[in-house]
């Protein structure tokens, strides 16, 4: 049995899902958190005793203190993953998708990302990896509160790490950034470019977390794009019908 504990916040779906399937293998000891309480107790009883699960909804107040409970439930947090996260395209500026994405994608995620922070502070270190994307890197027309989250997302973490440094705290960070995934979140009908299994991108995060590298780019022909987005200039990139 592998001696360290993971939490996981978003884990009954997509890559959140396919990354908890690796921690369990792998023997961790795991606390998987998310809306879906059916799919965390499928994991739970595939590793008796070594998984831990709770109803969590990142949006709601009580998401901190749920995570607490979680944590002492594990036995303790070494790395904290948070997966959660919600994005569509709106074209058509519907009010309700764009605060719904910025409740979650903001709110919920500056309330884990900062209760995980001070647990860290507290335990004298660990590990905070997020799930952003490259939709962070440039404003996107079809999705404007999806892209501007995602680029607060990586702001954030760059602050954190920051933070952490002048405080002189062992706290590690991981901002991973995935490109198109095949996902519920892409599950709209639309064709998009070089999609990517959840599994492959799941093996790609955990190789990021296990080297405990700063940013992550998932993958090789992602990084390339994104080079390519940030060298256009703005009065271009102005002009450019991005739809998908």
């Amino acid at each position: 049995m592998n001696g360290k504990r993971i939490i996981i916040i978003g884990a009954t779906s997509g890559i959140g899902y396919e990354v908890a399937r690796i921690y369990i293998e792998r023997g961790y000891t795991v606390g998987l958190a998310g809306r879906r309480v059916e799919r965390l107790e499928e994991f739970q009883a595939s590793a008796p005793g070594r998984v831990h699960i709770k109803r969590l909804d990142v949006t709601a107040e009580d998401a901190p203190a749920r995570l607490e409970e979680l944590i002492d439930e594990t036995g303790g947090m070494d790395i904290f993953l948070l997966c959660a996260g919600i994005g569509k395209q709106n074209l058509a500026l519907d009010s309700d998708i764009e605060q719904a994405t910025l409740q979650t994608n903001v709110t919920g995620f500056t309330r884990m990302v900062v209760a995980a922070y001070q647990y860290f502070t507290r335990k004298g270190g660990g590990h905070i990896a997020v799930i952003s994307s490259i939709a962070g890197t440039k404003g996107l027309g079809a999705a404007p509160s999806y892209s501007a989250s995602k680029g607060f997302q990586n702001l954030y973490i760059d602050a954190l790490a920051q933070l952490s440094r002048m405080e002189r705290r062992p706290i590690a960070f991981t901002d991973i950034r995935p490109g198109f995934v095949r996902t519920d979140l892409l599950n709209d009908g639309k064709r998009y470019p070089a999609l990517m299994s959840p599994a492959y991108v799941a093996r790609q995060i955990a190789r990021a977390i296990d080297r405990k590298k700063r940013r992550a780019i998932i993958d090789g022909r992602y990084a390339l794009l994104v080079f390519l987005w940030r060298l256009i200039p703005a009065w271009l990139w102005e002009r450019l019908p991005i739809r998908n």
